[in-house]
C-alpha cells in the first residue's frame, strides 16, 4: 500500500491540489493529513472542504494547532499568525468549524502513529526540530513509525533497539528504506508554507510493502497564492515568505 502523507496545508489550495494530483499519479492508495489545514493562507474554506471530502472517501485526518485555534482564541501564536487566524475565523462556516473541532489529536493505524506535532504532550504542540526532540518523541510512543508535521521542514529520524539515533535531511525523490528492526519518525515537511528555502510544496509517500519512504517536492503557482494573500488583506510577510520558501 502507498500512503501519501501531507501536513501544514495552511489554506493554500494550489499547493494542496498539486500534491494531491501528484500523489494520485504515483498510485497513492490512502491519504493521511497531519493537521494545520488553515492559517496563514487565503483559501481556508476550499482547503477544509477538500479535506472533508477526502475523509468521506476514507482518508485519515488529525488536528493541528492552527485548526485548534479556530475555536480556541487563547492559542499562543505569532502576530502574523494571529492576524491570519482572526481573518480565518471570519471566513469559515459552521460545518467547517464543526469538522475541525471533531478531528482527533492522533490516529493509530496498526504500527503507524499519525500526529501533528510530537506525541509527547498535548496541547503543547512540541516541535520535532532536531535529533534530541526526535528521540524524546519516539520514546513517548510505542509505534514502529511516527509521522508528523508542524516544523515545516522535512526530516527523518531512526532509533535502534539500543537507543542510538540516526537523523538526516531526506533528498527529494530518493526513496529511503525503513528497516523494521528500527523505529522511525518522519517529519513530512509542509504542503502550504515551506520553510527550507525551496518554495515548492512538500509531502511524503510511504510504501508499506517495500517499507520505504520518499519525500517529494511539487512545484505550484506560488505567485498566484502570494497575490491572493495580499488581496485578502493578510500580512504581506506571509506572501513574501511563501515566495522565498522561508
Amino acid at each position: 500500500m502507498r500512503i501519501a502523507l501531507m501536513a501544514d496545508i495552511h489554506a493554500n489550495r494550489r499547493a494542496m491540489e498539486a500534491c494531491l494530483d501528484h500523489a494520485h499519479a504515483l498510485g497513492a492508495d490512502r491519504f493521511v493529513f497531519l493537521g494545520d489545514y488553515v492559517g496563514y493562507g487565503p483559501e481556508p474554506n476550499d482547503v477544509v472542504e477538500r479535506i472533508m471530502a477526502e475523509t468521506a472517501r476514507g482518508a485519515i485526518a488529525v488536528a493541528g494547532n492552527h485548526d485548534h485555534a479556530v475555536a480556541e482564541v487563547h492559542e499562543s501564536m505569532t502576530s502574523d499568525a494571529e492576524i491570519a487566524m482572526a481573518w480565518t475565523r471570519g471566513q469559515l462556516g459552521a460545518e467547517a468549524r464543526e469538522f475541525l473541532a471533531s478531528l482527533p489529536m492522533r490516529f493509530e493505524d496498526g504500527p503507524r502513529l499519525y500526529v501533528h506535532a510530537s506525541p509527547q504532550t498535548y496541547p503543547a504542540w512540541i516541535y520535532v526540530h532536531d535529533a534530541p526532540a526526535a528521540k524524546r518523541a519516539l520514546e513517548a510512543s510505542r509505534a514502529q513509525t511516527v509521522f508528523c508535521g508542524h516544523t515545516h521542514l522535512p526530516a527523518l529520524h531512526g532509533i535502534t533497539a539500543t537507543g542510538q539515533l540516526v537523523s538526516f535531511r531526506p533528498v527529494p525523490s530518493v526513496s529511503v528504506p525503513l528497516p523494521r528492526h528500527r523505529r522511525w519518525l518522519t517529519v513530512v515537511g509542509a504542503v502550504g508554507q515551506s520553510r527550507d528555502g525551496n518554495p515548492a510544496a512538500a509531502y511524503a509517500l510511504l510504501d508499506t510493502d517495500r517499507s520505504e519512504i520518499t519525500h517529494l517536492r511539487v512545484p505550484y503557482d506560488v505567485g498566484a497564492t502570494a497575490l491572493a494573500i495580499l488581496q485578502a488583506g493578510l500580512p504581506p510577510d506571509l506572501a513574501s515568505r511563501l515566495q522565498k520558501g522561508r
